[in-house]
């Protein structure tokens, strides 16, 4: 008998009673975290490696998205959902609503004057004006009426609505931590908006407005001037208060730098922060753009916080894995947490600019955020 093999079994009853086994932890719904020599149905290696996670992929916005969402325009009315968009699942993440394990994407269309009665729940979002000058986010009563590049903020538990002010349709791409609310167990949303009518709580279609529309702008919107005379615990208070970053600024800050040497592995990258602290804007996603010179390449970087990257101006490609993605502006590439991914700008002459988003904030607060690159030789140096 085998030393290894328990008295009294032979080899072919250990096999039949270790399956028997694995079948009723199996059946337990239950895991056998411990390892054997033989090959069965149900061992904890092949649950393991069949666990799902994220994978690199590129949603094109010419070819695929802006075509579909045209289509459901002309199909799916106000009347039939207040919500027309495409969410971005990943394939290897598929049926679940993410375009990487925390995040999602999703892109809407508006027709013109059409705007949806106010709502909040529990996930932050973003909204970034792709499309139109007249994209429409009322945010804790402050009316934002927003374009190409400007990014809105709606914090968890705000109330909020979304629509189009202008003659023409308008498009704008959102980003959520739903899938990372929805893995605590914490989401909710609620579509039961009152305002005080002669003093009875009514329920209304469309928040008043309690804020100038340029109000975060005029608060805000001077780096390193902060006026004292007013409160900044808006609404929930747990996201930054400055509901709208306009692109202008974004834009002319990136310029203002393009001759610095920049960062061999993120070369020209703005973060957008909380006005009040200089953290980033949730406790769960952080926010940048992200410029590359006429012909820049990134060298391959390496994080366990994982990415949406949305071009917003020129053309180029990444490596993420051992994988080419090209991309061209508002498509959306997912780069999952521990993939190596590299970008280059194919312009020898015009920037390109990225719109990143990351899930560092909550990595970082639970101490899990980490960062690698390989330096011009190859080699792999830990640099967080």
């Amino acid at each position: 008998m085998n030393e290894t093999q328990p008295a009294g079994t032979e080899a072919g009853d250990r096999d039949a009673a270790l399956a028997a086994l694995y079948d009723d932890v199996h059946r337990g719904h239950m895991f056998p975290f411990w390892a054997t020599s033989t090959d069965v149905a149900h061992d904890e290696i092949r649950q393991l490696m069949g666990s799902r996670g994220a994978v690199p992929y590129l949603w094109r916005y010419e070819d695929e998205i802006g075509p579909l969402l045209r289509r459901s325009a002309e199909l799916v009315t106000m009347a039939d959902s207040e919500r027309r968009s495409l969410i971005l699942v990943n394939p290897g993440l598929a049926p679940t609503r993410a375009t990487v394990s925390t995040m999602y994407t999703a892109y809407r269309l508006n027709d013109p004057n059409e705007v949806m009665p106010p709502h909040r729940h529990s996930p932050n979002a973003i909204r970034l004006g792709l499309t139109g000058t007249m994209n429409f986010t009322g945010v804790e009563g402050e009316d934002i009426v927003f374009g190409p590049g400007d990014m809105v903020l709606t914090p968890q538990d705000t109330w909020h609505n979304h629509g189009n002010k202008g003659d023409e349709p308008a498009v704008n791409l959102s980003v959520l931590d739903l899938p990372l609310v929805e893995v605590l167990n914490a989401i909710y949303f609620e579509h039961d908006y009152k305002e005080d009518r002669d003093g009875r709580e009514v329920g209304v279609k469309e928040q008043s407005a309690r804020f100038s529309p340029d109000y975060s702008a005029e608060v805000y919107g001077s780096g390193g001037l902060m006026p004292c005379f007013v409160p900044h615990g808006r609404g929930s208070g747990v996201g930054s208060p400055m509901y709208v970053y306009r692109w202008e600024p974004m834009r002319a800050m990136l310029d203002a730098h393009r001759d610095r040497d920049g960062d061999p592995y993120e070369a020209l990258m703005i973060e957008y922060v909380d006005p009040t602290r200089g953290s980033p804007v949730f406790r769960t996603m952080t926010f940048y753009a992200q410029m590359l010179r006429p012909g820049e390449k990134t060298r391959a970087l390496r994080q366990t916080a994982s990415l949406l990257v949305s071009p917003l101006e020129g053309r180029g490609h990444s490596i993420v894995g051992e994988t080419r993605f090209d991309w061209r502006p508002f498509d959306t590439l997912a780069v999952p947490g521990g993939a190596w991914c590299r970008h280059v700008n194919d312009s020898e002459t015009e920037p390109a600019i990225l719109f990143v988003a990351s899930d560092k904030p909550a990595l970082a607060a639970l101490g899990h955020f980490r960062k690698w690159g390989r330096d011009g030789t190859g080699d792999t140096l830990r640099l967080v």
